[in-house]
């Protein structure tokens, strides 16, 4: 218990070592909010404890370096006049007011039991005086971006306007534009399907492919729609061109086993060489298992059919009409139903024999329902190519 205690206890100095000494080390290469955030962590609980006076003291130091660097950056970028750095300066001040705030749940901080001096600013003014300049900045510059054929831009123009909204709310005409940004900037694409394999696609089979709600896509800047919006100039034509179906021949294959164990079945008297009933030590007739060999001839039945759909995912252009990418895709379905009789002795049979022979010969599905069912495994790979493909801008 000793030993233990003192590993404990040398463990603890060695941790408390090298958490001093991450401090250190970020107030020495000027991370000082990460130096502030360690000390803090430390200073959570028993901030009165010996122990704990050099975190307050590199705290203390972490603190003030911090707020003179960010002070002289925000003079700095203010003798520019630069309406560029308006953001910058803004940031820089909600930095210095989140520092503090963060730090202000800890006081009083003492060593020695003498109060160790925190000096907090109001940022309020220049925080709201900051924050106008930017809001005054970005809107202009999100309407110039807003004002172009470029989606790229017109994006770019949405991360604008949902800054100055993030910051700002409801400033001007903000969300009005953050929707325009948004509609303009999406791709939108219609998607079809074209039936080249000259046999008939359950039409059940079109809806399922068609039926993006159960897709769970979450791109937020390309819509794929199943049916034309007259409304809507769309940018790419996505289609699913279905170029064969393999459907195979109904098969059962039949294996046949035969099973062989031996099994008590019983009991018998135990003999001496001379044929007779032999006794135990109190007088009594000794019995022992009648072991019989059993057998049984197993019979497993196995009835398989496949379809395979083969086909290309297109994407066009429809700007330009121009062919812009091209995937392969297949899909594959196997009905698989196995089931089992026996002749013989059922005893000889293993338990997985047994369960088999629950299971009873069930009618093949249509080749419809089996290209039916082709298209779960159709629809996971369309789902795959739509989310990793993203249309050119």
């Amino acid at each position: 218990m000793k030993k233990l205690l003192l590993i404990a206890t040398i463990f603890t100095t060695l941790l408390a070592c090298s958490t001093r000494k991450q401090v250190e080390k970020s107030i020495n290469s000027g991370n000082y909010d990460k130096a502030i955030s360690d000390a803090l962590d430390k200073l959570e609980t028993n901030k009165s404890k010996k122990s704990k006076e050099d975190y307050i003291l590199m705290l203390h130091d972490a603190y003030y370096k911090a707020v003179d660097r960010d002070l002289n950056n925000i003079k700095f970028l203010k003798k520019d006049n630069n309406p560029e750095y308006h953001q910058k300066i803004y940031e820089t001040y909600i930095s210095l007011n989140s520092r503090q705030e963060s730090i202000k749940p800890f006081m009083p901080l003492q060593i020695n039991s003498k109060t160790v001096n925190f000096k907090f600013n109001d940022y309020g003014d220049d925080i709201l005086d900051t924050r106008n300049k930017t809001s005054d900045y970005l809107y202009e510059k999100g309407i110039a971006l807003i004002d172009s054929d470029s989606k790229a831009t017109i994006r770019e123009a949405y991360n604008t306007f949902s800054y100055i909204e993030s910051i700002n709310p409801n400033y001007e005409k903000t969300r009005e534009f953050i929707e325009e940004a948004h509609f303009r900037g999406t791709n939108y694409v219609i998607v079809n399907i074209e039936n080249q394999t000259n046999q008939i696609i359950p039409s059940r089979l079109e809806d399922d492919l068609l039926n993006f709600n159960t897709y769970g896509l979450n791109q937020f800047w390309t819509v794929y729609h199943a049916s034309q919006d007259p409304n809507l100039e769309y940018d790419y034509a996505m289609t699913l061109q279905l170029k064969r179906i393999n459907i195979s021949p109904e098969q059962i294959k039949e294996r046949e086993i035969l099973r062989e164990r031996d099994i008590v079945d019983g009991w018998k008297y135990k003999l001496d060489g001379k044929g007779n009933v032999m006794k135990d030590s109190l007088g009594n007739d000794i019995k022992i298992d009648k072991i019989i060999r059993v057998k049984a001839r197993f019979s497993e039945f196995t009835q398989l059919k496949s379809t395979q759909v083969i086909g290309s995912v297109v994407y066009v252009d429809l700007k330009s009409n121009q062919l812009v990418d091209t995937f392969s895709i297949d899909s594959e379905f196997v009905f698989n139903n196995i089931y089992a009789a026996f002749r013989g002795d059922k005893r000889a049979l293993t338990k997985e024999d047994l369960n088999l022979l629950n299971n009873r010969r069930i009618p093949f599905p249509t080749n419809e329902q089996m290209v039916y069912d082709t298209g779960e495994d159709l629809k996971l790979k369309l789902k795959k190519i739509i989310n990793s493909y993203r249309p050119r801008n």
